[in-house]
């Protein structure tokens, strides 16, 4: 089996890289969302306090968002927390003094970052990858780290579709699969701390996936430098 690299990507990364360009520029018709309303990064929202206890525990200054989409999350202000907390900005309430945001389908951010942060942060990407590069795109998550990788990931269909057709999560793997990556891979970055939070979800479906009313249940597995 090929093994592919950031330098030599599959075929199918490459498609699914110019597919997200134009679902962030022209929108989805499907679902009557403007290109400014597509993958604008608000997930990132549920995950602060969990990626606060990482920054309070490492003592991260910086922080590399790996997929931020539009990084519309670090705009909003006063924002409500999954816990409860009611925060001024994340920014503020991760108190960091260093954010970069990359997304490669969207052009403000597409550049490729360069040196480490202290944290890299992937929120809602990873199941979007094409199956053949997670491996490689997981180890460079840990190679821009100094400190930790926080990721969270979905192990069900999404109700979203590609212009392809294609379910926007291309890589659907029970948790125990992530978790098996994230430690062979964690087992070369021996000095970076990570924690992997996978969902797996029931109820209602509907023909091409999960519905909305969906319940989902966590599973977290990390691991500390």
């Amino acid at each position: 089996m090929t093994a592919y690299t950031r330098d030599t990507p599959s075929p199918e990364y490459l498609d699914m890289v110019a597919m997200y360009e134009t679902l962030h520029e022209e929108g989805e018709s499907l679902a009557k969302k403007s290109g400014k309303e597509t993958f604008p990064g608000k997930m990132l929202i549920r995950h602060t306090p969990g990626i606060k206890e990482m920054i309070d525990r490492t003592g991260a200054t910086s922080i590399l968002d790996y997929g931020a989409g539009k990084g519309a999350g670090y705009e909003q202000r006063d924002v409500t927390l999954s816990n409860g907390d009611v925060a001024s900005s994340i920014l503020d309430y991760w108190g960091i003094s260093d954010l970069r945001c990359y997304d490669p389908g969207y052009e403000p951010f597409m550049e490729l970052p360069e040196g480490q942060y202290d944290g890299v942060i992937c929120t809602d990407v990873l199941e979007h990858i094409t199956t053949p590069d997670v491996a490689w795109i997981v180890d460079e998550m840990f190679s821009y780290a100094r400190k930790f990788v926080y990721a969270n990931i979905a192990c069900y269909p999404a109700v979203k579709f590609l212009p392809n057709g294609q379910n926007v999560h291309c890589t659907v793997k029970p948790p125990e699969w992530w978790a098996g990556l994230f430690h062979a891979i964690a087992m070369r970055h021996t000095d970076v701390s990570f924690r992997l939070i996978t969902s797996t979800a029931t109820g209602r479906k509907k023909k091409f996936g999960f519905a909305k009313n969906r319940k989902k249940h966590y599973q977290t597995v990390e691991r500390m430098a």
